[in-house]
């Protein structure tokens, strides 16, 4: 079973996320911030990652707190329930359409984070969401999880549909890269190690 539970609990939030990477993209989250529970419902839709994320955070102030440290403590439960990686495709990469939008994700499960983020976001906030909050919670996510992370507009201009593509196609490519290839004996590294 590749799942994993991770809380994680500061001055600022205090959050308990249990996933599972072989499910059925079952979700129950709770951030208090609508619009990144609505980014995680549609994560875990796509990834197909069974995902319960509850967060209480100081959102009196903003969303910053709750958003990032969500992306930490998502970043870590994935790294956890991929164990080893033994066997994993390792690399995933998926384009979204989304009406006049089209955002590409690609990534590396390989323990080197990096991430490389292009969308133009027109808007500064949806809802109590500040869409500047995007960039920082993918890079949270890729440092705890050890990705190489590349999220790329190639056209948009409605902020909430570049922001909703590119989070279903993080969830499509993490599926891809998550998948277990038997042909693949150990880890699919000649190192020997992710």
């Amino acid at each position: 079973m590749r799942n994993a539970k991770i809380n994680r609990k500061t001055n600022e939030t205090d959050i308990t996320i249990s996933l599972e990477i072989d499910g059925k993209g079952k979700y129950d989250i709770d951030t208090k911030v609508g619009f990144l529970d609505h980014m995680l419902t549609l994560f875990s839709r796509h990834s197909l990652i069974d995902l319960d994320v509850k967060c209480d955070g100081d959102i009196e102030i903003d969303c910053h707190h709750s958003v990032e440290d969500v992306g930490i403590a998502l970043g870590q439960a994935i790294s956890k329930a991929l164990g080893n990686k033994e066997s994993i495709k390792r690399f995933g990469t998926f384009f979204v359409p989304m009406d006049e939008t089209l955002v590409m994700v690609s990534l590396d499960i390989s323990n080197r984070p990096y991430l490389y983020y292009d969308l133009d976001l027109p808007a500064f906030s949806i809802g109590n969401f500040d869409t500047e909050m995007v960039e920082e919670f993918f890079r949270a996510i890729a440092q705890n999880a050890g990705l190489t992370l590349h999220i790329k507009i190639l056209h948009g201009k409605n902020t909430h549909h570049i922001i909703e593509a590119a989070f279903k196609a993080f969830g499509r490519a993490v599926n891809i890269a998550c998948t277990i290839d038997k042909r693949f004996e150990g880890v699919p590294s000649t190192k020997g190690m992710l």
